[in-house]
């Protein structure tokens, strides 16, 4: 019996500890992360919003909340045609992928202004990121 309690004490100890060490700080803003709410959601096919209004400074976390996988990048899709753009104050995105059911961060956004992001995978799935 104590050698029982002695390993149920020792698995707890190890389950506090990974449990600590995976903590998200993804919305730490300190850490250099994104503010709480600058999430944006993506679906098999779309971004869940299609814009975000972030401050100067700030960073975006893309969430995939599907298997399906995605790869971002500046630019747009206009009448289903992929449309890569160099955006002047915008982060360079370029082949930023981001598998299923996983999240990335793509900032920080120096620059007041609108910018597009979009999948350069899934036809239609566009981003409009409004910077204060």
């Amino acid at each position: 019996m104590k050698k029982l309690m002695i390993i149920i004490t020792i698995c707890s100890f190890f389950a506090l500890l990974l449990a600590a060490c995976g903590a998200d700080r993804s919305g730490d803003t300190a850490s250099g992360g994104s503010a709480p709410g600058n999430q944006v959601q993506m679906n098999d096919t779309q971004f869940v919003q299609s814009s975000i209004t972030i401050h100067k400074g700030e960073s975006i976390t893309l969430v995939s909340t599907t298997f399906t996988p995605h790869i971002i990048a500046n630019g747009t899709w206009d009448n289903g045609q992929a449309k890569a753009a160099k955006e002047s104050g915008a982060p360079e995105v370029k082949s930023v992928q981001i598998n299923g059911n996983s999240s990335g961060s793509i900032g920080p956004f120096t620059t007041a202004g609108t910018f597009k992001l979009y999948c350069t995978i899934h036809s239609g799935m566009n981003l409009t990121v409004i910077v204060q």
